[in-house]
C-alpha cells in the first residue's frame, strides 16, 4: 500500500523517529522477504505512533484486528504496563506462524494472545472493555468490526483505524473497487455516527482516531 505522504517527507520523518528495536527490525526484514503483501507491514513511524498512543492513554487492554506479522502488536506491547494484555487476531495461518515466533521471543510474550480465525467470531468471544482497538484487516468488514467493538470500548477508550485514506483513492471518482468503496463507506459511517468523535490523520496511509462521546 503506497503512502499518501511524499516519499522524501516520509523518509525524513522516519529518520527523525526513534528507530525500531533489533527484534522489530528483524521481523520487518523477514516480512519483506517471505510474506505476501509486505506493503501491509506497519512501518517504523506508525509503529512508534501506536506505541506512544498506548503510553499516553495508559491502555491496559488492547484488541488488534489484523495481526499480519506482528509488528504493530509488538510496537504496542512496548508501552503496555506489566498487567496489560493484547488480544490480536488474524485468519492467515502463515501470519500466525511468523507473528507467534516473534511474540515468543519478545519481553511481552505473556501479554500477547493470538487468536486464529475470523475476527468477528473472536470479538464475539471476548469480553470488554478495551482501552484501545487497532483495526487493520480486510476493508469490506471495517464497518462490521467497528459496530462490534464500539459497545466493548472503555469509557476513555480509542479505536484506531488504519488505511482510511487508501493511498488517496478515496478521492478518485473513477475508482469503484471493493476496497475503495469499503473504506469510503467506513469513513462516512464513522463521521456521521453521533455516538463518537473522530479525527482523520495523514499518517502513512491515513489513520483515524475514534472515541465514544459517553
Amino acid at each position: 500500500m503506497a503512502g499518501i505522504v511524499e516519499p522524501e517527507i516520509e523518509r525524513y520523518a522516519e529518520e527523525h523517529t526513534t528507530p525500531p528495536v533489533e527484534l522489530l527490525a528483524r521481523l520487518a526484514e523477514e516480512t519483506r522477504a517471505t510474506l505476501d503483501a509486505p506493503q501491509m507491514l506497519t512501518g517504523p513511524v506508525e509503529g512508534r505512533f501506536l506505541e506512544l498512543l498506548v503510553h499516553a492513554s495508559g491502555a491496559r487492554r488492547i484488541l488488534e484486528i489484523g495481526t499480519y506479522s506482528g509488528f504493530s502488536a509488538l510496537s504496542m506491547g512496548a508501552a503496555l504496563p506489566a498487567d496489560g494484555s493484547i488480544d490480536t487476531c488474524d485468519v492467515e495461518p502463515r501470519h500466525a506462524q511468523v507473528a507467534q515466533r516473534y511474540f515468543d521471543e519478545s519481553p511481552y510474550r505473556d501479554r500477547i494472545r493470538f487468536h486464529l480465525g475470523p475476527a468477528l467470531e473472536t470479538i464475539a468471544r471476548l469480553d470488554g472493555p478495551f482501552d484501545l482497538v487497532f483495526v487493520d484487516a480486510d476493508k469490506p468488514n471495517y464497518v462490521n468490526y467497528y459496530e462490534a467493538v464500539v459497545p466493548k470500548l472503555a469509557d476513555r477508550g480509542l479505536i484506531v483505524a488504519d488505511n482510511t485514506l487508501w493511498s488517496g483513492r478515496v478521492l478518485d471518482p473513477d475508482d469503484d473497487s471493493e476496497g475503495t468503496q469499503a473504506i469510503r463507506r467506513f469513513n462516512d459511517h464513522v463521521a456521521a455516527d453521533p455516538r463518537v468523535t473522530c479525527v482523520m490523520l495523514t499518517i502513512r496511509d491515513g489513520v483515524t482516531l475514534i472515541r465514544r462521546n459517553d
